[in-house]
């Protein structure tokens, strides 16, 4: 990537931008109780995240009751979001400073279109997003790098001119696949020894050091 390339962001949304495990694990815990199953520790969950809503559900309960727990978890987690999400520590600062500097910014998120925007809607930073692309938008989810190339390609922007931000194993294959380099914050759901095989761009231990690398990356930034 060469010195002032970069012009677009993409940001993975829960463990990256946003602190959204409690509300997931009280909607799917909350799930669980109503069809007579066991509640899983808050913990666990969290470990389990990243695939989608389905793919969450179909991780603790039979396949013949994954239609009706989604459905109940569905229903519950959209209040629940509104009660228990909240922003990692220095995104929204973060944010804020890379649309004033002109960068481009897109989530691309493997939640539902519907949670994401409850999410963004109300942190009050859907507007900072150029592109909001999630996993009921394209045909193959993430670790598939269609939804990497469908943001790029709605911006005209080529890969090397982005990076893909992201906190799990699976956005590091994500990025890999669609040919964009990533950045791996670890205040989420994988940890270093997960991420360390796959050979991120970078790999951060907080969305603070977000800043310095892109000023390395692209002089402009901060200046």
């Amino acid at each position: 990537m060469n010195q002032d390339s970069l012009k677009l962001i993409i940001f993975d949304l829960d463990g990256t931008l946003v602190d959204a495990y409690r509300p997931v694990a009280l909607s799917l815990n909350y799930a669980f109780k109503k069809v007579g199953l066991s509640s899983v520790e808050d913990e666990v969950i969290k470990r389990s995240v990243g695939w989608g809503d389905r793919n969450l559900i179909q991780r603790f309960v039979p396949r013949f009751l994954t239609a009706k727990v989604l459905a109940i978890y569905r229903q519950h987690h959209k209040k629940a979001l509104k009660d228990g999400v909240k922003f990692l520590p220095s995104a929204k600062k973060i944010l804020f400073g890379l649309k004033k500097r002109n960068y481009k910014l897109a989530i691309a998120s493997n939640r539902p279109t519907l949670f994401t925007r409850i999410i963004l809607k109300h942190l009050q930073i859907e507007h900072l997003f150029d592109v909001i692309l999630c996993a009921d938008k394209v045909k193959h989810p993430k670790p598939s790098g269609d939804i990497l190339r469908a943001i790029l390609k709605r911006l005209k922007i080529v890969p090397a001119e982005a990076l893909y931000v992201g906190d799990m194993t699976i956005d590091a294959q994500t990025a890999q696949n669609a040919g964009i380099k990533s950045i791996i914050v670890l205040t989420g759901s994988s940890k270093r020894k997960e991420v360390v095989p796959l050979k991120p761009f970078k790999i951060i231990d907080r969305l603070e050091g977000l800043p310095l690398v892109l000023e390395k990356v692209n002089r402009k930034y901060f200046r």
